[in-house]
């Protein structure tokens, strides 16, 4: 009998070819998706994907999902409060694994392990210290769609925000940016490919900015802010 894992789906590229390599592999059996969603807006933390096109994208992977939500701001003892008794159901389960679209982020994969080792699962990362260059050709190459919803000021123009990924999106990078946005650099929505059983079904909405308080390092500091350029996605 295969463990059962349960995967970090964050509706984007990353999960979406981790979660193709896993399927293929068929040494685990995938029980369900696990998404952290803004309980106010109904959105992908981060991504921006409202929680429809979440589901519709589990509908057609064939999965179920489990949603996660989370206050706007919540403290560190209100999201560890919030995932221990969302943890302690999955366990419920049987699920043992708990597998990520990380690729080279050190101190996320630590972060992870531990958490989990202290509940006595045990984390994988299908996608770890692979080339990024060659992951997204390798992604483009299988068939996968994918669409930027959040692009990071500090990195990248609004321009850059709404445009699907292809080779010439990867040519207009600047040589800094990952082509996976693995620094934050933009977040995705994959809406089809082989693991999908027909492409999920959207408009393509306006382009807003958002921005969010820079942390004070000293009192003194100067008010700073980071901006995002958030694309929205509309459900057809």
């Amino acid at each position: 009998m295969k463990p059962k894992a349960l995967f970090n789906w964050s509706s984007g590229k990353d999960s979406a070819l981790a979660l193709h390599k896993i399927l293929q592999a068929d040494q685990y059996e995938v029980a369900t998706l696990f998404t952290s969603v803004n309980k106010e807006f109904q959105r992908i933390s981060m991504h921006g994907v409202h929680v429809s096109l979440l589901e519709q994208q589990a509908s057609l992977l064939g999965i179920p999902l489990i949603k996660m939500e989370l206050p706007k701001e919540p403290s560190m003892e209100e999201y560890q409060e919030i995932m221990s008794k969302t943890m302690s159901e999955i366990q419920a389960q049987g699920i043992t694994h708990s597998i990520f679209g990380d690729i080279f982020l050190e101190d996320l994969r630590k972060y992870r392990e531990e958490q989990l080792n202290s509940i006595g699962m045990q984390a994988i990362f299908p996608l770890w210290k692979r080339d990024t260059s060659d992951l997204i050709q390798e992604f483009l190459q299988l068939g996968f769609k994918t669409i930027v919803t959040c692009v990071n000021g500090s990195y990248l123009d609004k321009s850059f925000a709404g445009r699907i990924i292809d080779q010439q999106f990867l040519d207009d990078l600047p040589d800094n940016i990952d082509p996976c946005g693995e620094n934050g650099e933009f977040h995705t929505f994959t809406f089809d490919g082989p693991i999908f059983k027909s492409p999920v079904q959207f408009v393509i909405g306006e382009t807003v900015k958002k921005t969010y308080p820079k942390p004070k390092v000293k009192p003194e500091d100067e008010e700073e802010e980071y901006i995002f350029w958030f694309c929205d996605l509309l459900p057809k």
